[in-house]
C-alpha cells in the first residue's frame, strides 16, 4: 500500500465538516475558475482566428498570383493562364485547387442611389462550397462556358444601401473609355462581416469582364491559390516564386489584409499574457492553501515524525493532497469550460457587433492540442509550485509540533 496516498485520503475524509474542507473547496474552485477562463479564452481566440481566416481564404485563397505592375489601380493587369502555369500549380503537392478571377471598377445605379463597387469576375472553377457559409440569401450567379452571365451577387451592405433584393435588376456602369454598362439581375446576397469585402465587392461572371476588356478566353486578372495546410503556405509561396514566369507576382493573402491578421496577432499576445497571469494566481493560491493545510496539521506532522516518519514521506503526503486538489480543479474546470463552449458553439447565445468584431456571435473552436497543452502546462507549473510550501516541513520539530495548539 502507498502509505502517503493512504494518509492523504484519510485526511481528506476526516476533513468533512471542518475548516480544512472549506480550504479544499476554495482550492478546487480557484483552480477550476482559472481553467475555465484559460480554456474559454483559447477557444474564443481560436474561433476568431479560424472564422476570420476562413472568410478571407474563401474570398481569395491563401496565395494570390497577379501580373507584376507598378499601378495601384483596383483592376489587375491581365495575363495568360497558360498550360505552363497550370502545370506548375498542379505539380505543387500543398496546393489543393486554384481559381481565376479579374477585377473591374464600376458604379451601381438605381433610381434613387449610386454606389461605387469593384466587380469581381469569377469563373466556373470558383468553389462555391467554401463560400457557402457567407451566403445570406439567394444563390450564386449561373456561370457557363457558352455565354457570359447577366447575374450578380451583392453584399448585404450594398443591397441594403441600394434597397435591392434577389430578383431585382440593377444598372452597372463600368469605368473605362468609353464607359460601358450592363443591366444585371441580383441572384444572391452575401455577408462576410469584413469591410474590405462587404463595402465594395460584388461577384459576377469573369466572361463579362473579358467581353468588356476585349480579352482572350484564357486571359485572367489573377489566380487565387488554396493550400491544404496553412503551415505549408511559405513552402508553396517559395515554389511558385521560383517556377513562375518573371512577370508574375505571388502574394501571401495575409500581406494583403495585414490589418486583420495584425489584430488577430494582438489578440493572441493578450491571451498569452492572460495565461501567464492566471497561472501565477493559481500557483500563488495553491501555495497559500497548502501552507494553511500544513499549519493546521502541525500536530499530525509532529506525531508522524515521532513515530519515525521521514521528512520525505510527510512531504509526499502533502504533495499528494495538493495534487488531488489540483486534479479535481482541472477536471471541473474542463467540464464547465467545454460545456459552456459547446453551448455557445451550437446556440450562439452570446452576440457580437459585426461592425467591430467581423461576426455576429462569439466564435468557438475546439482544438484538442491546445486544450491538452493548457491542461498539461497548468498541471506541471502549479504542481511544481507545491514544493515551495512543503519545504517548511523540514523545520518542524516533533516535540514542538506535538505541543502546538
Amino acid at each position: 500500500m502507498n502509505l502517503p496516498f493512504f494518509i492523504s485520503n484519510k485526511i481528506t475524509k476526516k476533513s468533512e465538516g471542518t475548516f480544512s474542507q472549506t480550504i479544499h473547496k476554495v482550492a478546487i474552485t480557484s483552480i477550476a475558475i482559472g481553467m475555465i477562463s484559460l480554456l474559454l479564452s483559447f477557444m474564443i481566440l481560436g474561433g476568431f482566428k479560424k472564422t476570420i481566416s476562413e472568410k478571407i481564404y474563401s474570398f481569395g485563397g491563401q496565395l494570390l498570383i497577379t501580373q507584376f505592375t507598378q499601378s495601384s489601380s483596383f483592376e489587375n493587369a491581365s495575363f495568360l493562364l497558360s498550360d505552363t502555369l497550370i502545370r506548375v500549380l498542379e505539380a505543387e503537392p500543398y496546393i489543393t485547387r486554384f481559381q481565376s478571377f479579374a477585377l473591374k471598377a464600376g458604379l451601381l445605379k438605381t433610381k434613387e442611389e449610386v454606389q461605387g463597387i469593384i466587380f469581381k469576375g469569377i469563373d466556373i472553377d470558383f468553389d462555391t462550397s467554401s463560400f457557402q457559409s457567407n451566403l445570406v440569401k439567394g444563390r450564386f450567379p449561373s456561370l457557363s462556358d457558352d455565354a457570359y452571365s447577366l447575374e450578380v451577387m451583392l453584399s448585404s451592405r450594398i443591397a441594403d444601401y441600394l434597397k435591392l433584393d434577389t430578383g431585382d435588376e440593377v444598372l452597372v456602369y463600368f469605368v473605362q473609355n468609353p464607359p460601358r454598362f450592363r443591366n444585371l439581375q441580383v441572384s444572391g446576397i452575401y455577408q462576410t462581416g469584413l469591410e474590405d469585402f462587404d463595402d465594395k465587392i460584388i461577384l459576377g461572371d469573369l466572361s463579362l469582364i473579358r467581353r468588356l476588356n476585349d480579352w482572350e478566353d484564357e486571359r485572367v486578372g489573377g489566380v487565387e491559390v488554396f493550400i491544404d495546410n496553412n503551415i505549408a503556405i511559405g513552402k508553396a509561396h517559395s515554389m511558385l516564386y521560383k517556377n513562375m514566369a518573371a512577370d508574375l507576382y505571388v502574394e501571401n493573402i495575409e500581406e494583403k489584409y495585414v490589418q486583420l491578421f495584425d489584430w488577430l496577432a494582438l489578440l493572441n499576445r493578450n491571451v498569452y499574457i492572460f495565461l501567464a497571469l492566471i497561472l501565477l494566481v493559481a500557483s500563488f493560491s495553491m501555495v497559500s492553501i497548502l501552507l494553511i493545510l500544513i499549519m493546521e496539521r502541525t500536530q499530525m506532522i509532529g506525531l508522524l515524525k515521532s513515530f519515525g516518519a521521514t521528512n520525505q514521506m510527510i512531504r509526499r503526503i502533502f504533495i499528494t493532497s495538493g495534487t488531488q486538489l489540483l486534479i479535481k480543479g482541472l477536471v471541473w474546470g474542463n467540464i464547465i469550460a467545454i460545456g459552456l463552449g459547446f453551448l455557445q458553439y451550437h446556440y450562439r447565445w452570446i452576440p457580437l457587433d459585426p461592425d467591430n468584431y467581423y461576426m455576429s456571435y462569439v466564435p468557438i473552436d475546439f482544438n484538442l492540442a491546445i486544450i491538452l497543452g493548457v491542461n498539461l502546462l497548468t498541471f506541471v507549473l502549479v504542481a511544481l509550485s507545491l514544493f515551495i510550501p512543503i519545504s517548511m516541513i523540514n523545520r518542524i520539530q516533533a516535540i514542538d509540533a506535538i505541543r502546538f495548539d
